[in-house]
């Protein structure tokens, strides 16, 4: 018995959307299959819109493509925006407070990578070192972008350098740089408690200036920049959050 035409509507809207995000990441159909746990000739069938699916078969393609099943269904992605900048852009205030309008759970990736290390970020790089953390920090990053859940993220200043979880986060959620003069970066550190940089200012001013030119090119790669030098922490949250509903 033939399916009815919504179901076969779907199915070919679930291979059109499975054909695209493959091309996307230049995965083989081959490659895809293996990864998905699929033969080839099953997922050519599902690409050609006549492959009916199960739940579970449908979850592990989600998962080796890195996207929510609900991206596979064509439904609209969930409102899911990444604030990027250096330590002191404002990304916490501002982030809870574009969460706060958009109805969404604001989280910081830097606390998810502490939960699923099992410590604090001091000890995390003081006993395995940096390439740990880039680890640590994309597997975490990779389980919340196979969930369904909106939110809004603040990123470590430093996840643009690397290059496989900057994509990732590209691809995943609409991303700001939210950027400030250097000497705002530094007042604002100061002011959450932390004197340290004033015991060297004029070598902690100049390495920041250094960081941020360095990193510039790579945070200018977001969808959408806010200088928080300019506008205040709610004006920011406005101004993201008019980005967010034209999309």
């Amino acid at each position: 018995m033939p399916a009815p035409a919504p179901a076969l509507d779907l199915l070919a809207a679930l291979g059109r959307r499975v054909r695209a995000l493959r091309r996307e990441r230049s995965l083989s159909r081959a490659a895809l299959a293996e990864e998905a746990s699929l033969s080839p000739r099953f997922l050519a069938e599902v690409e050609a819109g006549r492959g009916n699916i199960s739940i579970r078969r449908l979850d592990a393609l989600a998962r080796a493509l890195g996207v929510p099943v609900a991206r596979l269904l064509d439904a609209p992605p969930p409102v899911r925006v990444a604030l990027l900048g250096l330590r002191g852009a404002g990304k916490s205030t501002v982030g809870r407070l574009l969460a706060r309008r958009l109805g969404v759970r604001f989280m910081e990736l830097d606390a998810l990578v502490e939960e699923a290390a099992g410590l604090p970020l001091d000890e995390l790089f003081a006993v395995h070192g940096e390439a740990y953390y880039r680890r640590v920090e994309r597997e975490t990053l990779e389980r919340l972008l196979r969930g369904d859940e909106p939110f809004v993220l603040a990123v470590g200043g430093g996840l643009v350098t690397d290059g496989e979880t900057y994509s990732l986060l590209r691809r995943g959620c609409e991303t700001v740089w939210l950027r400030a003069r250097p000497e705002e970066h530094m007042a604002r550190v100061v002011a959450q408690g932390d004197v340290r940089p004033m015991s060297r200012r004029a070598d902690a001013l100049t390495e920041l200036r250094g960081i941020l030119s360095a990193r510039t090119p790579l945070y200018a790669q977001a969808d959408h920049a806010v200088d928080t030098s300019r506008v205040k922490p709610d004006r920011a949250a406005e101004e993201i959050a008019g980005y967010v509903r034209r999309t």
